[in-house]
This record gives C-alpha cells, sequence and structure tokens, in this order.
C-alpha cells in the first residue's frame, strides 16, 4: 500500500519525536530530609556506613559549596521545586495547619494557584512525573496538591506532622487516604525514665514502616515508564526525627556505640538505642538509594538516568539525635534552622554515566534554586517565570564556560528572623532581625574561616555595604506578615 506524502511526512515526524524522547536523560532526584553536610562517608562521616551513596558520588561529581535554599522543610522544598530565594519565595517558613491526630491532618501552607515547578518543567518537556515520600506544600482540596502542581502521580505524606512516625496508619495516593497496617501512634509522649519498660520502647514500632512504601512505589513508577523519559522526584523522610527504623537497621551499632535509652524528653518518639537508631536510619536511606540504582541498571536505563542526591537543610537539634556525637555538620557551625554553614551547606551528588565525569569533585558556588534554570537548559524549555538560579549544567558535564554566581542571597523568617548573603569567599550573616532591624552584619572568610568564628565585618566596611544593597534589592514582601522581618514598616510587632 502506497502512503501520501503527506502521511510519510506525518510519520518520519512522529518517529523522530519518538527518538528524540528515548535519548533525552530520566532524571531521579533523591532528597534527604534533615541531613547534615557530614552525615555521609563520601563527606567524611566515620561511624555510619553509607556504601551505595559513596559509590554514587565516586561514579559521579560531589559538590562541596552547594546549599539548601533555607534551614527547614517546607520553604526549602518551595525553593527547590520554585528556583526562587528566600526573599522571593512564596514559602518562606513551616506555616503549619491543622494539628497532629489524623482527624486534624491539614498540611503546610500551600502553593498558590499558577506555581511554575520543577514537575510542570519536566511536564512541558513530555516527561511522566512523580512525587513520592514527604510533599509538605499542600493537601487535596488545595492548590498545593502535587496533582495540580505538575506532577502526575504522588504517593507519601502530604503534611509534615504527620512524617513525624514513620509507622503512620496512612499514606496518601494521589489525593486518596492508602490505609497501612499500623496502630495510631502518638509519637509525642516522652516516657518515665523511671518506670519504663521495653514494651513501652515497642508502643513506637509498627508492622509497615514508610520508607518501604515509598521505594516500592518509586520502583513501580519507573517500570511503568522505562519506556519514555521520566522525572522522579523522591524526597524520603530520613534521617528526620522521629528515631524509628527496623530492627535489622540497628543491630549493625548496638555493639559499636555506648549510649543511654532516649525517653523523649526533647521531642519526638522515644528510642532505646538513639545513636544506633540514627545511624541506621541513615544506613536505611543508603540502602533505598542502592535499590533504586540497582533497578536502574536491571532495567537497562543507567547510561540514560542522572540521579542526584542532596537535602533540605542540615542536622537537627532535638528528638534524641547527638550531631556532635557523628559530627554531622563536620565543624561547620550551626544546625537545622540556622543560616550558618551547618544549618543549609549540603550534600549534592550527581551521577549520569559517560556524561558527569566520574569522582570528580566541585568546589562550584551552587544552590538548589539552581536545578530549575539547570533542568530547563538540559531539557531546552523555556522557563516562564522569573528565577534566581543558574544553570550549573557546564560543571555537571564538565564543560568550560561555566557561569558563576554574582551572589546568592538566603532570608529565613524564623528564629529570630535571619538573613545571609555569599559573595565568592566571604559570607555576611545577620540574626536577631526580628527584634533589631538594625542588627548589625557578621562577616566571615569562608576560606579561612569555614566555622564563621571570627567576626571581620569592622575591617571590610565595603563589603557590608554591598550586602545591604544585595539585601534591599532581593528582598520582596511575603503575603504573610510573620514573615516579614526586614520591613520594619510592616513587620508584626515583636514583644521585646
Amino acid at each position: 500500500m502506497l502512503l501520501s506524502v503527506g502521511l510519510l511526512s506525518a510519520f518520519f515526524i512522529a518517529v523522530n519525536a519518538q527518538t528524540s524522547a528515548a535519548q533525552r536523560p530520566n532524571v531521579i532526584y533523591i532528597y534527604a530530609d534533615d541531613m547534615g553536610y557530614g552525615e555521609l562517608g563520601c563527606y567524611g562521616q566515620q561511624k555510619i556506613k553509607t556504601p551505595n551513596i559513596d559509590r554514587l558520588a565516586k561514579e559521579g561529581m560531589r559538590f562541596t559549596q552547594h546549599y539548601s535554599g533555607t534551614p527547614v522543610c517546607a520553604p526549602a522544598r518551595c525553593m527547590l521545586l520554585t528556583g526562587k530565594n528566600g526573599g522571593h519565595s512564596y514559602i518562606r517558613g513551616n506555616y503549619e495547619l491543622g494539628g497532629f491526630p489524623d482527624s486534624l491532618e491539614g498540611g503546610q501552607m500551600p502553593l498558590p494557584e499558577g506555581t511554575f515547578t520543577l514537575g510542570h518543567l519536566f511536564k512541558n518537556a513530555g516527561y511522566a512525573t512523580a512525587a513520592i515520600g514527604k510533599w509538605g506544600l499542600g493537601m487535596p482540596q488545595t492548590t498545593g496538591d502535587p496533582l495540580k502542581q505538575g506532577f502526575d502521580y504522588f504517593y507519601g505524606y502530604l503534611d509534615q506532622k504527620q512524617a513525624h512516625n514513620y509507622y503512620p496508619s496512612h499514606l496518601w495516593e494521589n489525593g486518596k487516604w492508602d490505609t497501612l497496617h499500623n496502630p495510631y501512634i502518638n509519637v509525642h509522649i516522652p516516657l518515665n525514665p523511671a518506670t519504663a519498660t521495653d514494651a513501652d520502647f515497642e508502643k513506637y514500632t509498627g508492622k509497615t514502616y514508610a520508607i518501604d512504601k515509598m521505594t516500592e512505589k518509586a520502583l513501580a513508577f519507573i517500570n511503568k515508564n522505562k519506556n519514555k523519559p521520566f522525572f522522579l522526584y523522591l524526597p524520603y523522610t530520613l534521617p528526620h526525627v522521629s528515631l524509628q527504623v527496623p530492627q535489622k537497621y540497628i543491630d549493625p551499632y548496638k555493639t559499636v556505640f555506648a549510649e543511654k535509652p532516649y525517653y523523649g524528653q526533647n521531642g519526638y518518639a522515644p528510642s532505646q538505642y538513639p545513636l544506633s537508631t540514627y545511624a541506621g536510619m541513615i544506613s536505611c536511606l543508603d540502602e533505598q538509594v542502592g535499590i533504586v540504582m540497582k533497578e536502574i541498571k536491571r532495567l537497562g536505563l543507567d547510561a540514560n538516568t542522572i540521579i542526584m542526591f542532596s537535602s533540605d537543610n542540615g542536622a537537627t537539634f532535638n528528638g534524641g539525635v547527638d550531631a556532635r556525637f557523628f559530627n554531622s555538620v563536620q565543624g561547620l557551625r550551626g544546625l537545622k534552622m540556622d543560616i550558618y554553614e551547618g544549618g543549609f551547606r549540603e550534600p549534592f551528588i550527581a551521577r549520569w554515566p559517560g556524561q558527569i565525569p566520574a569522582g570528580k569533585e566541585s568546589n562550584l558556588l551552587s544552590v538548589q534554586y539552581d536545578m530549575m534554570p539547570t533542568f530547563a537548559e538540559l531539557l531546552r524549555q523555556k522557563i516562564p517565570v522569573e528565577v534566581n538560579g543558574i544553570s550549573i549544567l557546564r560543571e555537571l558535564t564538565g564543560r568550560k564556560g561555566q557561569k558563576q554566581h554574582e551572589y546568592l542571597y538566603f532570608e529565613y523568617p524564623e528564629k529570630g528572623g535571619q538573613v545571609a548573603i555569599r559573595i565568592g569567599k566571604w559570607k555576611g550573616v545577620r540574626t536577631g532581625v526580628e527584634k533589631n532591624p538594625d542588627v548589625p552584619w557578621q562577616l566571615y572568610d569562608l576560606e579561612t574561616d569555614r566555622a564563621e568564628t571570627r567576626d571581620i565585618a569592622a575591617a571590610n566596611p565595603e563589603l557590608i555595604k554591598r550586602f545591604k544593597q544585595i539585601a534591599k534589592k532581593e528582598h520582596q514582601h511575603p503575603h504573610v506578615r510573620d514573615w516579614e522581618f526586614v520591613d520594619p514598616k510592616i513587620q508584626k510587632k515583636v514583644t521585646q
């Protein structure tokens, strides 16, 4: 049978489109939760074993000057997904709605209608998209529902408060409640050290571990879309407290660490072996990364899949976690909720066989809101909104001509109101801005003082002047008064 010229033309266009689609790389972005800069072997960790993530770094590129957009969960996720910094982002703090019980599950402030996310970017390029893990940017029946924010599929926790429990009564799948084989567990009830028994500690354990369900759903999504390009955003909740992980991950560390039980006195679930449990949670996360890598290789997708790994903010300070014992931030100053380096300098690893050089370390100054322009360049897609990042694709692929950030701007309204700016080796910091809008800048030379111990602001007035100019330029008034701490004309009243 003969085909007309028009039909032949349409046929070859369709074939070429399919060929082009097949050559476009899959992207898996794995996002840890509250992981410190130094909690992986490839970033200097000595006590916790992370062989799979270490292999990811060995076979890819490891960044040493990479930042989250902010030092807490919800706004960090917003900035990653939308490409905006702390002065422009719609979400700037953990604005909680509802309560902890299932009956009061309300989530966090939702992303608004019209937001452009990484999900939209990949969908516009013809990708299948999924978010599996912790969302924290809106519940069903809100504008922040992930299915309304560029994702074809969602599975996991929608409410960050529910994610405090690794044995929840339910997770969410595409807006529907997925019942798990766990009783309701209130992880915020401490035990009495004088009377606590083994059975009391066991009450914080269920049958179905949420992380196992996430990995199961991630593998199913990968298999379903193995013949077309896909974007998988995989924000696991590990190692965020509560301290809960299956026993098989705890046992290897129990004979190594000398430890005492944690009874829940500093929030979250008690644990008989808090050090071993925390280490086990990171090893569990490492195992999930290994499972995903193995499945990608089994399906023959290895050479055409980019796998990235990072975290939303630094190690936590509560819930039985001992960041000092594990040297979780490798001597950096601060923890979660701080805009000193330990609060939001993060691991960042990227692997793409044959495209990203193996075993390379990058000192490029970069930030998670760079992902939007980076992926846009990779996909040859336009970004229809203003973003604050730059593409780091040239650095990732070992090509010359990588653009440099003139500066990085960070603004965080909680813990007294904090601002930070990075210009090359220089780091400017202001804390306590909410109570004192005129609080002076601190200045640190991170080349000689990575722990931010020597404030040299007095000797560098020109740099301080530059910081002030940048801060004025980058700050936009937020839509929530509680987040306005920079402009004293409209900020909320602060009790002195």
